[in-house]
């Protein structure tokens, strides 16, 4: 099992995951907030392709997260995985496309793979985060959410590998030019996680299994890789260099577990 995120921050995000066994492979693709021609084009650069996803999972509505996917899915004719909510949100659920509604805590197989949504909070219409595993391994993706809850700590325990969000600094969301309304939805509770919000959801944890951490939807007025390594690698008593950065241009390259 590996992953490789395509771009991560709010101009778009998209992360590639495969399961190999045996002879066959795998490979979905956890939001779409790119152009389809973005996508197709960041696929190639990881040596993947479109025609080769088996889904696409999209998180929620917001456009830098379902973009161009609603397009992928017609073109290639790739099963589409969301709530009803953001189905609803997108006109997902009168597209002609292969819709497939997920529920939050209800397990889905696809392939090789396990998906687990789950639920979180953020100011969308029916939001999921989703942990990844192929019966040995186990990947957890949170972005885009506001505070944590005891059933994030719970579903994101015991992963070998997690994308955690680590949208802002505090002091440099207070700083920036931005309206107060604007600071007031990021830093809100339905908004997105400051880097100190994001390292006490990680040591809330169950990290014995741990082996990569990826910052995540990094702001790229509001924060700095620099910030953001220092916030996890706290936690982890590591050095801030294991800490793995996905940015907005070149997301980060293949890990596995």
């Amino acid at each position: 099992m590996r992953f490789a995120s395509l771009g991560s921050g709010s101009e778009g995000n998209a992360l590639l995951v495969e399961a190999q066994s045996g002879a066959t492979t795998t490979r979905v693709l956890l939001d779409c907030g790119f152009s389809a021609k973005e996508v197709e084009r960041r696929l190639n650069r990881v040596g993947a392709s479109a025609e080769g996803l088996d889904a696409i999972l999209i998180t929620h509505e917001h456009s830098d997260h379902i973009g161009g996917a609603l397009t992928l899915a017609r073109k290639w004719s790739i099963p589409l995985y969301m709530s009803w909510g953001t189905a609803r949100a997108v006109g997902a659920d009168e597209a002609d496309i292969d819709l497939q509604v997920l529920w939050g805590d209800e397990a889905v197989a696809i392939g090789d793979l396990s998906i687990l949504p789950y639920t979180v909070p953020h100011d969308a219409r029916e939001p999921l985060q989703y942990v990844l595993s192929n019966g040995a391994s186990r990947l957890g993706v949170l972005t885009d959410v506001g505070t944590s809850t005891p059933h994030i700590s719970s579903v994101l325990s015991g992963c070998d590998a997690l994308v955690l969000e680590c949208n802002h600094d505090v002091q440099m969301l207070a700083g920036s030019r931005y309206p107060q309304s604007l600071k007031a939805r990021i830093g809100g509770n339905h908004g997105h996680l400051n880097n100190e919000a994001a390292a006490e959801i990680l040591a809330s944890l169950d990290r014995s299994r741990l082996r990569h951490l990826v910052a995540a939807h990094l702001s790229q007025q509001n924060n700095s890789p620099e910030l953001a390594r220092a916030a996890m690698a706290g936690v982890l008593g590591a050095a801030p260099t294991e800490v793995v950065v996905a940015t907005q241009d070149e997301g980060c390259a293949w890990l596995s577990l």
